[in-house]
């Protein structure tokens, strides 16, 4: 695990300038989970934990990358950018968006590394995305807006990492506010900030150490089955049905026996969520901290009986936080087959509650997981 000091310290080890210093959060999501890219409704937060980057303008026309992480060194020139295996993708898909936008990028070396572990579901792949973005943004003078860079990273882990994610991650990491999560329309990016009351509880994830590649196929399936689902139900339904907004989990039961098993369970999940996602934020602007963390519990199960992207760790986890009244919402974050569970809790027992329920998931599965509460934070920026 990097920080910010370390990664200056390993760009001035190995360049002889001085860069700028930016830092890129991870993000959580309290619900919400795979209707980012469904036009639904998701309520992520920007986290005080995430990726640094060293960054400063070298005058030639090369990109110099180290991933300090990985303690792999990879430079390519501005001519000849082409998608690579590994991080690489993830910071060569940016400079490839920016030249496709014949924005005046010039050669550069950068050094990053941070605390996002690595397949956790808090999104790393977008916070090595936005925080190179909004470093070269800022060294060399494009003038874009944040939510257009979010557009633009969202292209980026499309094109060379071959990710199809939703806008929700890297909305996130641009668009952060301290103490607060946001309630995002992903159609229209419409968006409002909710307070999080940090008083009195607190968000505390939790690590399977069970890790998933998105890129291995099963998210792009998912997708896949939701566009079949919502051409079928479309169709059926009529053309004033423009999204999965429109449609009501009581239409995918009516025309069940048009849609496969797999496609109807898709379905069936994406329509309760968005509804979910929008009485969750009415209960969150009302304070009702308890009833929010029964739609959580709902979401998990939803995900890992319909959506099928849970496993018997996060199963167990998630079975175990409903054991204790100290902990109001349990459910997978993130792309799912691993990760984290997010755990909404109540601040003066829950870290000792949720040490208990680790050395039960030891006992279990033989696996040492990690814990870590986290807070909603700013959007990235630049390190003073």
């Amino acid at each position: 695990m990097s920080s910010g000091i370390a990664i200056l310290t390993a760009f001035k080890d190995k360049v002889n300038t001085t860069p700028r210093l930016f830092f890129s959060p991870g993000r959580i999501n309290l619900i919400g989970e795979h209707v980012d890219y469904n036009d639904g409704f998701v309520m992520p937060a920007a986290i005080d934990k995430g990726v640094w980057f060293a960054v400063a303008a070298n005058n030639t026309e090369s990109c110099n990358f180290h991933s300090h992480d990985f303690n792999e060194t990879y430079s390519a020139d501005l001519s000849a950018i082409k998608p690579h295996e590994g991080w690489q993708n993830y910071v060569l898909g940016v400079v490839d968006q920016l030249l496709q936008r014949e924005l005046p990028i010039k050669g550069f070396d950068c050094v990053f590394g941070g605390n996002l572990p690595v397949g956790s579901g808090m999104s790393s792949s977008a916070a090595v995305e936005c925080g190179l973005l909004f470093a070269l943004n800022e060294i060399f003078k494009f003038q874009l807006l944040r939510p257009t860079m979010a557009t633009i990273a969202q292209k980026a882990e499309h094109t060379f990492p071959g990710v199809k994610c939703g806008i929700m991650d890297q909305f996130a990491n641009m668009m952060g506010k301290e103490n607060n999560v946001i309630l995002l329309d992903t159609t229209s990016l419409e968006h409002q900030y909710i307070p999080f009351n940090s008083e009195n509880h607190s968000i505390i994830l939790i690590n399977t150490k069970v890790h998933h590649s998105l890129a291995g196929g099963e998210y792009n399936v998912r997708r896949e089955q939701c566009q079949e689902g919502f051409e079928i139900l479309q169709s059926a339904l009529g053309a004033e049905v423009k999204s999965f907004r429109d449609i009501k989990p009581a239409d995918v039961e009516k025309h069940k026996a048009a849609l496969s098993p797999d496609v109807y369970k898709r379905c069936l999940f994406v329509t309760q969520e968005i509804a979910r996602t929008q009485t969750a934020a009415s209960l969150l602007k009302e304070n009702r901290i308890e009833e929010f963390g029964e739609l959580m519990f709902e979401t998990h199960d939803g995900l890992s009986k319909l959506y099928d992207v849970s496993c018997p760790e996060l199963d167990f986890l998630v079975d175990q936080a409903k054991n204790y009244s100290s902990i109001m919402g349990s459910r997978v974050m993130g792309g799912g087959f691993g990760g984290c569970t997010i755990n909404l809790v109540y601040k003066a027992d829950g870290i000792a509650v949720v040490e208990k329920i680790i050395g039960e998931y030891k006992k279990k599965f033989d696996i040492d997981a990690e814990y870590y509460v986290v807070t909603p934070s700013d959007g990235t920026y630049e390190v003073l």
